[in-house]
């Protein structure tokens, strides 16, 4: 919805696509990492999954993108594996740093919007519409985790981050996505 509003308001190119996934090679390694079969996945083993992921969308989707000037949205990236990985599954940030900067070559967005809402309420919406895979396993505790290592992130880079609450419809959310994003580039 965010790309369509963005293209509609004057954006030529927008491209809009989502880790692990966006490419051949990220779909199969996603359907690994989201495998509810396998709970055992060691820390180390799911954070170089995600990175090889995003290795491989840099290299077929975003850098290209970039190179024509293109708006781009992905639905997740380092912010994702930091908060996940690092402040969920606490393995060490400089580690997970380390490998981020062999993935994305230091890339990093220029915006990160982040959909604020209460684990429970997440979850309950995931119920709602069936989604289930091996992160909806965790316990709440992890999801908190989670939550508190995003808003921690948000709060040491504030220029970058929009916190937006998601609690909201996805009418109202959507808007206020598209605002940041367009008084973002406007500025740019």
């Amino acid at each position: 919805m965010v790309s369509e509003k963005l293209r509609a308001g004057g954006f030529t190119e927008v491209v809009a696509t989502f880790e692990p996934g966006g490419t051949e090679i990220g779909k199969r390694i996603r359907e690994i990492l989201l495998d509810k079969s396998f709970q055992q996945m060691s820390p180390l083993t799911e954070l170089l999954l995600y990175n090889a992921a995003r290795a491989q969308h840099l290299a077929e989707v975003i850098s290209t993108a970039i190179d024509r000037h293109a708006v781009v949205i992905t639905d997740r990236f380092t912010d994702s594996t930091l908060a996940y990985q690092c402040y969920g599954r606490g393995v060490d940030e400089h580690l997970v740093m380390a490998i981020d900067k062999i993935a994305t070559g230091g890339l990093r967005p220029d915006m990160t919007v982040l959909l604020d809402l209460p684990p429970n309420i997440g979850l309950g919406r995931n119920k709602e519409i069936n989604k289930t895979d091996r992160f909806e396993l965790e316990p709440v505790a992890f999801h908190e985790k989670v939550r508190a290592g995003f808003l921690e992130l948000a709060k040491k880079e504030p220029a970058r981050f929009k916190v937006i609450d998601a609690a909201a419809n996805s009418a109202v959310v959507t808007g206020e996505i598209v605002a940041a994003i367009e008084e973002r580039l406007r500025c740019r």
